[in-house]
This record gives structure tokens, sequence and C-alpha cells, in this order.
């Protein structure tokens, strides 16, 4: 895949706008095993790239649980996706699969964000159906916005706590 060059000052803000995005992310994952998983693409290339990150949550749901990565998944999954957020001609889907809350549901469910032209935009559930298939038999439910605003600050802290697994 041959990129269009960026600066490396383009290239830090897509970095810092990848941990913000996973930040709000993870704030809002309830207790249990979840895992994140992003495909980048670009026109004449075979294969999307793909990153997966596994996040795992425990408490009961409150201000003290933990939210617990594996650094290798979270480095990766941050310079892909900060790859594709800083590559206009750059392409993808991020979606996350979590626990179901119904217990006589499906097994979990789905969220989905399209990428394009640098930003990741929110889907509804039945287009997230449509990006994701069958890879993932699953409810689909409406993704929630994960970038910053212009009067938001953009410094990303995980919540409510964040370690990682060695």
């Amino acid at each position: 895949m041959k990129l269009k060059p960026v600066s490396l000052d383009v290239f830090a803000e897509a970095r810092d706008e990848a941990h913000v995005v996973l930040a709000r992310v993870m704030a809002r994952l309830a207790p249990g095993e979840h895992v994140l998983r992003l495909g980048v693409g670009m026109d004449g290339q075979e294969r999307p790239l793909s990153a997966t990150l596994p996040v795992t949550v425990q408490g009961e749901g409150g201000s003290e649980d933990l939210v617990g990565v594996e650094s290798r998944y979270f480095d990766n999954f941050v310079f892909l996706l900060a790859v594709g957020l800083a590559q206009t001609l750059c392409y993808g889907v991020m979606y996350l699969r979590s626990p179901a809350v119904d217990e006589g549901g499906p097994a979990c469910t789905v969220q989905a964000w399209n990428l394009t032209w640098g930003v990741l935009n929110e889907c509804e559930a039945a287009r997230a159906a449509e990006l994701i298939g069958d890879r993932e038999p699953a409810a689909f439910v409406d993704a929630f916005g994960v970038h910053t605003s212009a009067e938001e600050d953009a410094e990303a802290v995980y919540p409510p706590v964040a370690y990682t697994v060695l």
C-alpha cells in the first residue's frame, strides 16, 4: 500500500485523536469481555489492514471498574487507527463487540463506526449490520460519537482506571 505522505504534526494529531477515541469507547463499556476490531484499506489495496483490541472491564459498572488491555494490541490498534485518521484517502470500519445485556437474545451486541476522509462516523444499527454482515452473529445497536469537538478538551484519560495486563 502506498500512502500519501503526511507531516509528523498531522500524524501526531491523528495519534492523539486515536487515543481520545479509545478513551471514549472504554468509558462506555460495561463489565465483561469486549473486542474492538478495525479494518483500514485504500483503493488498489488487495486486503485491508486489520487490528484487534481485546478489552476486559472488571467491576460492577461503577467508577471504580478496571479497564484492561494488553499493550501490544493497544499500540497496534492506536497506530492503525492513527493512520486511518491521518490519511484522508483511507477507508474502513471500526466495530465493538460486547456481551449482550438481555439473556434471551443474541450472545453479543455490535456497534460500528465507518472510517472515511479521516473521520469515524457512528453507524445506525441497520448500517452496522450491512457493514459487518455475517462476521458477527449479534444484535446490532446504534453507535455513539467518538470524536472530540472544537469546544472539548482533547486530552485522553482512560476511564475510570486503565492498566496494562502483562
